[in-house]
């Protein structure tokens, strides 16, 4: 059986345009100006469109340009720095956390999130959703899931929708004692409801972080916590916090 010599194999066209656009970009264009149209790049480089859009579009997933409806393709901003990720053993909603409550519903889970919470899948659970800014920017949006045996006093409350209802429900979770939380990150695509909130073109890529908080033996909350791609770098120290930090790299360029 014959073996492939990867030193043989060629670079892709639209790798190498990426090394070409990257030279460009720091030496002819300034963070948020707008660039040519396809049409006049893939002629400037000598490269079909569909070459020109794969080095795009890796550029935009390494954060170097951003695509915004009604604007075109710009070239980013250094990723912000901000902490992303509750304390280890703090619930959502906890003085340090820095997620803004913006809505709260009881709602059937999708399929997966109801398997992670041991929950039927015909049975509501409380969601909220939360935004986060950063610099003025929203950088993430997150769903969060409560079954509702999670909450039980949250009946008491008179709090339909809205909000109040979602500071309602983080306040509840605060009675419970967490014995844990297990993350896990992911590359995705941003999801159309998603896209608006974040500035974002539907099917972007965006970093997706799945949170599962346990007390009293079983998974009591799970986030799904979505984030810039393009803005965000996600580092994971030792209190297994995670953080966003600035690119040194684009700093320096």
């Amino acid at each position: 059986m014959g073996t492939t010599q990867l030193e043989s194999v060629p670079e892709p066209k639209y790798w190498h345009l990426k090394t070409v656009l990257t030279e460009a970009l720091d030496s002819e264009f300034s963070v948020g100006e707008i660039l040519p149209n396809e049409r006049d790049l893939a002629a400037r480089f000598g490269v079909a469109r569909a070459t020109l859009r794969q080095a795009l579009e890796q550029l935009e997933l390494e954060g170097r340009l951003q695509r915004r409806r009604g604007v075109g393709t710009t070239v980013a901003p250094p990723r912000v720095g901000v902490a992303v990720a509750t304390e280890q053993h703090a619930w959502p909603g906890a003085p340090s956390d820095a997620w803004q409550p913006v809505d709260s519903a009881l709602a059937t889970p999708p399929a997966a999130v109801a398997a992670a919470l041991e929950a039927g899948s015909d049975e509501p659970v409380h969601t909220v959703r939360r935004s986060r800014m950063s610099h003025g920017q929203r950088v993430a949006t997150e769903m969060l899931y409560v079954p509702a045996a999670s909450v039980p006093d949250l009946t008491a409350i008179d709090a339909p929708s809205g909000a109040a209802r979602a500071r309602a429900v983080l306040r509840e979770l605060q009675h419970l004692e967490l014995e844990g939380q297990d993350r896990a990150v992911e590359l995705g695509s941003v999801r159309a409801e998603d896209a608006k909130e974040l500035d974002r073109l539907p099917g972007a890529p965006v970093l997706v972080v799945t949170t599962r908080f346990f007390a009293q033996g079983r998974t009591a909350a799970l986030s799904v916590a979505t984030y810039r791609a393009d803005t965000c770098r996600l580092t994971f120290g030792d209190s297994a916090g995670v953080e966003i930090h600035h690119d040194p790299e684009r700093q320096a360029s």
